[in-house]
């Protein structure tokens, strides 16, 4: 994962807002201590807490975990992966667009792994399309079955997870904020 790209997105994000780590802890609801050892490179944060951070700051998961710019300046969409450790893996795919007030993301799955993810911002829906394998989505409590080429919109305000079986799995994952919740910050 590039921690240096989240310990500098972080700081930029808490330095635009104007707010001292025990503000920026009260309004991520992620400790003081933790937001000071991300921002200082000593901790790789889990994606979970960079969900609590971007949901208390407003803002799109691709706001802390990447620039919107490629890798790779000569190849449009070559964009970076970020490996959680024992987590998932995420590529972002689309940068946040505020004028469609959304991003995407390619994620794996390794075999028989699963990730639940916490509720993110109210009015944020996720679609999720199957690229290979087959992935379990938890919605609303229950695992819905899909395969290669099948797609689900569901509620991510709401708790959530993926799954695997025995080959793995690779699929992209849209998130799309409300209107009234489309983040405004500018990273």
């Amino acid at each position: 994962m590039e921690t240096d790209e989240i310990t500098l997105n972080l700081r930029d994000v808490r330095a635009a807002a104007g707010l001292s780590l025990s503000k920026a802890a009260e309004q991520t609801g992620v400790s003081k201590a933790m937001l000071g050892q991300i921002e200082r490179g000593e901790s790789s944060p889990t994606i979970s807490t960079l969900w609590k951070i971007a949901k208390g700051f407003q803002l799109p998961l691709s706001a802390l975990i990447g620039t919107a710019t490629p890798v790779d300046g000569s190849r449009a969409g070559v964009f970076q992966t970020v490996t959680f450790p024992g987590s998932i893996e995420v590529k972002i795919v689309f940068p946040f667009d505020p004028q469609l007030g959304a991003e995407t993301f390619h994620v794996a799955l390794r075999p028989g792994q699963s990730y639940e993810s916490d509720a993110h911002a109210t009015g944020v829906t996720e679609e999720v399309f199957v690229l290979q394998g087959a992935v379990d989505v938890l919605k609303n409590g229950e695992w819905v079955p899909l395969l290669a080429g099948q797609g689900l919109r569901f509620a991510a305000d709401l708790p959530h997870g993926y799954r695997t079986g025995e080959s793995g799995a690779a699929f992209l994952n849209m998130h799309h904020y409300s209107q009234q919740t489309t983040p405004t910050g500018d990273v």
